[in-house]
């Protein structure tokens, strides 16, 4: 709970998709469903945005806000995946143990935190570690978020060396 605000900032800050909130069965292995529900979001943000809501009733338009919240809580911070990604990486492996089973359903790399209390073999990628000290888990997700943007410079200079090359 504490590292909410934490991996939700190391994901903005690379432009990650993140879930800090709580884990949705089926937001990889129903993912049609998932990006049906984000453009159901976006589409009431346009409206609230173009002025289209106020030829609505007040019922209807505070209905639409509260489903536009609940929504944002849940998936404001996937609105922007447009394709599954290739690995994840979670904080308490115990607690979030859809997100593994999920992620190994459909064959992508983990990256966990394990603590004491959960089975380092759940994931590809252990990192022992206190998952409830705010401490450990904002350094560990401040090196991933790190070594991310590393490994997106890296990919846009191959990128770039590639074109020139050619």
């Amino acid at each position: 709970k504490q590292a909410r605000d934490i991996v939700a900032e190391a994901a903005r800050s690379v432009g990650m998709p993140h879930v800090t909130d709580r884990w949705l069965g089926g937001m990889m292995t129903n993912f049609s469903t998932i990006r049906r529900s984000v453009k159901k979001m976006n589409n009431i943000d346009r409206m609230l945005q173009d002025g289209t809501l106020s030829n609505v009733t007040k019922k209807e338009r505070l209905t639409l806000t509260r489903e536009r919240n609940k929504l944002e809580r849940v998936l404001g911070g996937i609105a922007n995946l447009n394709r599954l990604p290739s690995a994840i990486f979670i904080v308490d492996i115990h607690h979030e143990h859809i997100a593994v089973a999920e992620a190994h359903k459909l064959g992508l790399k983990t990256f966990g935190i394990v603590d004491t209390n959960s089975d380092p073999n759940e994931v590809d990628y252990a990192i022992p570690a206190n998952d409830d000290a705010s401490k450990s888990v904002a350094i560990i997700t401040r090196y991933i978020a790190e070594c991310i943007r590393q490994g997106m410079e890296e990919r846009e200079r191959n990128k770039t060396e590639k074109e020139s090359a050619q």
